[in-house]
């Protein structure tokens, strides 16, 4: 742990784990989404649930979903940017299960489609995405990640990988989940050592049987 984690990060609010920490949850979901959503449900787990509004919990997720950074002032103000583009809010208690304590799952949609994320804020301001549309991970975001969805056909990741390794990327840690055996698709994350370039990207999108591909950058 270095020195600034010891003394807490730069930050508007009155706590590292309710309200920096909510906010990089938050902000990984507009970066995921790539933009702000017209529709969201913050569903507030444990501690989350019991203090986020004397935390400032809720303003740093609107903060957050709005593209904020942890130090922007604009955060004390979240609720009234939110409203002024309509962005349809609710914060509900909810049990998640066994996660940590300062665990929530954003519940969104853009454009019709609809996306889930579940952070929890582990101190300090560090976070840790355990899912993205129903697929378990483990992510601090402190890499940058490639989100992919893809035909569940064989030979579809060996492309993927033989892309990134041709534009001389190291991969740090790879997660797969098939979404279901129905649909036929299947979800890779991808965490990388250093940023992917465009050309990149679109080489990725562009292989036979992609569905989606996103790139969420460290946070």
């Amino acid at each position: 742990m270095s020195l600034k984690n010891v003394i807490s990060p730069v930050m508007i609010g009155p706590s590292s784990s309710h309200t920096a920490g909510a906010l990089r949850i938050a902000k990984f979901a507009y970066n995921y989404i790539g933009n702000i959503p017209q529709k969201v449900e913050f569903q507030l787990h444990g501690s989350f649930a019991d203090t986020y509004i004397g935390h400032g919990t809720d303003r740093a997720l609107l903060g957050g979903l709005l593209g904020y950074e942890v130090d922007d002032i604009r955060i004390r103000d979240s609720y009234k940017a939110a409203k002024d583009i309509n962005l349809e809010y609710s914060f509900v208690s909810e049990d998640l299960g066994e996660v940590h304590p300062n665990t929530l799952k954003i519940i969104a949609t853009y454009n019709d489609i609809d996306y889930s994320i579940t952070g929890s804020s582990i101190g300090a301001g560090k976070i840790e995405i355990i899912e993205i549309d129903g697929t378990l991970t483990k992510l601090n975001c402190s890499k940058p990640t490639i989100v992919i969805t893809n035909k569940d056909k064989p030979g579809v990741l060996q492309k993927v990988l033989a892309t990134i390794s041709n534009h001389r990327i190291n991969i740090a840690n790879i997660n797969l989940n098939r979404v279901s055996k129905y649909l036929n698709e299947a979800v890779c994350i991808i965490e990388l050592d250093k940023n992917p370039g465009l050309i990149l990207l679109t080489e990725i999108k562009n292989i036979d049987h992609i569905i989606s591909s996103k790139f969420i950058p460290k946070i």
